[in-house]
């Protein structure tokens, strides 16, 4: 990572905090960490504790936002070589009769309208770079279906081909483009949905997911972190264009 501009989105957030931490360790110049709220982006900061992490606080689903944080990344580092689309919501848990649209737009918004914006904005920069490495972050939720979360599902499915098609576009000028699919990750996201499926019962539900995992446990932040590294580096240098899962053996 030594020499590399990283922006991170839901840089506030357990995964995309791990990857800073790992970024860092590993020799990154500058990492611009991207979030919702300023006060989040502070604490974040905080834990990381360097003067090559920014902050930047922006809604990845509005275009001038993107365009913001993208611009800042450049005026901050001087480019970029490395974007990763973490950002995501969960939604809520109903069935698609009962989903609320407006809750169905905002999933499709934050989870695929915002790596579609993040790309369209950084592609220029990172070809002036010579190249880089874009990953999503989808979900296992974007290799199957699960009753009751619909836009989650629909949203993670359509990042799928994004990645695609991005990869292809990518190609000519160095940038390659992957997408990671984690398994229930032990963080906010899955103590929020686990209530959710179950009220007053989150534990036991947390306890059937992980009965479905063939390795019997949820993901902890780092191990995701730690695929986003290997896809962000050059030795992954060959690989563009793949959905990978990081998922205990879940869709196998």
């Amino acid at each position: 990572m030594k020499n590399r501009v990283a922006v991170i989105t839901g840089g506030a957030g357990d995964i995309g905090l791990e990857t800073a931490r790992l970024f860092l360790k590993e020799g990154a110049a500058g990492i611009l960490l991207v979030d919702l709220e300023q006060d989040s982006l502070k604490k974040a900061a905080g834990k990381l504790s360097s003067d090559r992490v920014k902050i930047c606080a922006a809604d990845v689903s509005q275009s001038e936002d993107v365009k913001r944080y993208t611009e800042q990344a450049v005026r901050e580092f001087g480019r970029i070589d490395i974007l990763f689309l973490n950002a995501g919501i969960e939604g809520t848990v109903k069935p698609i009769c009962d989903y609320p649209e407006e809750i169905f737009d905002k999933v499709m918004a934050v989870n695929t309208k915002g790596s579609w914006l993040g790309i369209k904005y950084a592609f220029p920069y990172l070809r002036k770079s010579g190249g880089g490495s874009v990953i999503i972050n989808s979900s296992v939720s974007g290799f199957q279906g699960t009753a009751n979360v619909s836009a989650y599902c629909t949203s993670k499915h359509a990042l799928v081909g994004l990645m695609r098609t991005a990869a292809l576009e990518g190609a000519e000028y160095n940038i390659r483009v992957n997408s990671i699919h984690p398994s229930p990750v032990d963080n906010r996201m899955m103590r929020s949905l686990e209530e959710q499926f179950s009220p007053g019962n989150a534990e036991e539900v947390k306890k059937g997911f992980e009965k479905m995992i063939p390795l019997k446990r949820y993901a902890a932040n780092d191990e995701i972190a730690d695929l986003v590294l290997f896809l962000a580096s050059d030795e992954s240098r060959f690989i563009t264009g793949a959905p990978i899962p990081v998922d205990g053996g879940l869709t196998a």
